[in-house]
């Protein structure tokens, strides 16, 4: 049985719901990637960013979380990744993450950064090795790859921090 022609409104209340997040990945001129410790929940580290606003585009979304959790307002760059994490136990819907490349940092404009929004206890600039031993682990596959496509243009889709078409070189 085919059901019927529904007014917009009550199809879209229909469809599964989902959440959107959006982070920059910000470099130093060692290459090291900028990451915050947040004030709230388990002890963890992440990358500058957050939840999208209601109807918030990814990128809008990420400039205001670099200016309320950083102090600055600066542009983020081109797309990264975009990284669909499916949902959780918790009940967490779906999400997807999307990074974009906040590039490399002089010294005047890290002196600039200030934790500005009491969310975030402190920050620091880590290597690739020490960012994979102090983040999650899907947040640490996600930030390995945002570096290995940073350089390339291209833009990576991963699932869950994996690349769905199996291990291979992302770039």
């Amino acid at each position: 049985m085919t059901q019927g022609w529904l007014p917009p409104a009550e199809y879209y209340a229909t469809l599964p719901k989902q959440i959107a997040s959006a982070g920059v990945i910000f470099r130093d001129a060692e290459g090291r990637v900028l990451l915050v410790e947040p004030s709230y929940g388990a002890e963890t580290w992440e990358i500058p960013g957050g939840g999208l606003d209601e109807g918030e585009s990814p990128w809008a979304g990420a400039r205001r979380e670099i200016k309320e959790e950083l102090g600055v307002d600066l542009l983020p760059g081109r797309l990264l990744v975009v990284d669909w994490v499916p949902p959780q136990p918790d009940g967490r819907p779906a999400l997807t993450n999307n990074l974009f490349d906040g590039g490399i940092l002089g010294e005047d404009q890290i002196a600039s950064l200030w934790l500005a929004d009491g969310e975030l206890k402190r920050s620091k600039f880590a290597t690739r090795a020490e960012a994979a031993g102090m983040l999650r682990p899907h947040m640490a596959r996600r930030v390995a790859v945002c570096l290995d496509v940073v350089d390339t243009g291209r833009t990576a889709y991963l699932e869950n921090g994996f690349d769905p078409l199996g291990p291979g070189d992302v770039s």
